[in-house]
């Protein structure tokens, strides 16, 4: 019996780049990899040889992508939050995630293949939910001015 890592695993639909999509994703997150790859053979229905579906990890956490052709679509519904500790972490995944996509407020960003994450600081839920309403309040008006976020201006905004 084969015991998961992750029972969850989410599940993305491509329309017909999951190769692409993937190929790029583990070369932005570090400790990522292609677990399996499974093509489409002559039944098809997707053309010989294609991807049809594959497996990967992004820092342990485990992925399956298909080629399913153009029936589904991402939208910001479903996002995938990165907490970050430092502002180099945000400046890479930000830049690197938004190249060829669309920058959002408040962190958030649609990559190039429609996918939507939110780049953000690992300490900001924590500064947000602070008892001091005040303090809270004054983070979250620097967030909303944000696209990419600016550890040092919410610092800035929380110790006013």
């Amino acid at each position: 019996m084969v015991i998961q890592k992750h029972r969850i695993v989410p599940h993305l639909w491509f329309e017909n780049n999951a190769e692409e999509a993937v190929n790029f994703y583990v070369s932005v997150f570090e400790d990522s990899r292609i677990t399996d790859v499974s093509r489409f053979g002559d039944a098809g229905p997707g053309p010989r040889g294609q991807v049809m579906a594959m497996g990967f990890e992004l820092e342990g956490q485990r992925f399956a992508a298909i080629n399913g052709g153009p029936w589904a679509n991402f939208n910001g519904a479903v996002s995938f939050l990165i907490h970050c500790e430092t502002q180099e972490e945000i400046d890479r995944y930000h830049g690197k995630l938004a190249e060829g996509g669309q920058e959002q407020p408040c962190g958030w960003l649609t990559d190039r293949f429609g996918l939507t994450w939110q780049v953000s600081y690992a300490r900001l839920a924590k500064m947000l939910t602070d008892r001091d309403t005040a303090r809270a309040g004054r983070v979250m008006q620097a967030m909303v001015q944000m696209r990419k976020i600016d550890i040092a201006r919410l610092d800035a905004a929380y110790q006013e």
